[in-house]
């Protein structure tokens, strides 16, 4: 058994996605329709994750696109207050992913609540973003600085859209990662929100995480959901929850009930086993 059990009530668990519109601050914003209309559509995205049977959700500014790795306070603030709007609504536990800074994550979470984050904790890359570097110790240190001890840290190991600097085998990163930094959780990702996490590596890591929770970050669908929670311990869902499977769409609450009861039925066979 794993922490997952506690933090959110079950194995296997799915970490559904709610995308926020782009904040203001961002290139996208709709000024002329203002905070409004983002608490709105996020309310109903969150509702129809929420009321499909999800097992968590993770709020995240997916559409705060290019991102930043030094995130600014106006996107921060723009993100707890949707959260606060929303908290009346929230019966089940929730995350906050302020992509991408870790130090700013820790902030939100503390601030509304959040069970997890999901961050870029370790590595150097070369990256769409530019070089982007990571200062782990100095997160963990700010993490126990605001009283997020038992924030649960997610790290995402294989980040979208960048790659180590340094050549090095995914044993190796998962092996020292471990060691030095005793994550929570592994996420193992594709290359972009939606691409499908590779089944071999995803098998490599976990059979070096000796034990940590390994996630399938990116590009679960009905058709490979079994075969990945085979072998993840869990999966975050954004993209294949939407309208047609399309990242810039809405949550579809007939897709999310869909692939929900093929998990449900998955663990069922499981414990039956």
């Amino acid at each position: 058994m794993t922490w997952l059990k506690e933090v959110i009530g079950t194995e296997k668990a799915i970490i559904a996605m709610c995308h926020l519109l782009p904040l203001p601050g961002d290139p996208h914003f709709d000024a002329n329709k203002g905070m409004e209309y983002v608490i709105e559509m996020a309310r109903k995205d969150f509702l129809a994750l929420q009321e499909g049977g999800v097992d968590a959700v993770m709020f995240s500014n997916e559409f705060s696109l290019p991102y930043l790795t030094d995130v600014k306070t106006e996107t921060v603030a723009a993100m707890a207050r949707i959260i606060g709007e929303l908290m009346p609504l929230i019966k089940i536990p929730f995350g906050v992913n302020v992509l991408w800074d870790a130090k700013k994550s820790l902030d939100l979470a503390v601030a509304t609540g959040a069970k997890f984050v999901r961050e870029i904790f370790t590595g150097v890359y070369a990256s769409d973003f530019g070089l982007w570097n990571t200062n782990v110790g100095e997160t963990i240190r700010h993490q126990h600085r605001i009283g997020a001890e038992n924030v649960k840290l997610l790290f995402n190991i294989v980040p979208e859209a960048a790659k180590y600097v340094a050549d090095r085998e995914i044993e190796s990163i998962v092996k020292s990662t471990v060691f030095n930094n005793r994550p929570d959780a592994l996420c193992v990702s594709g290359l972009t929100a939606g691409a499908e996490t590779d089944d071999q590596i995803l098998q490599r890591v976990k059979n070096t995480a000796n034990g940590t929770v390994v996630l399938a970050n990116t590009g679960i669908r009905m058709e490979n959901v079994e075969r990945q929670l085979a072998v993840a311990d869990g999966a975050v869902v954004g993209t294949t929850f939407k309208y047609d499977g399309i990242f810039e769409n809405h949550v579809d609450i007939e897709r999310v009930k869909q692939l929900m009861d093929k998990v449900k039925a998955f663990r069922e066979a499981a414990v039956a086993v």
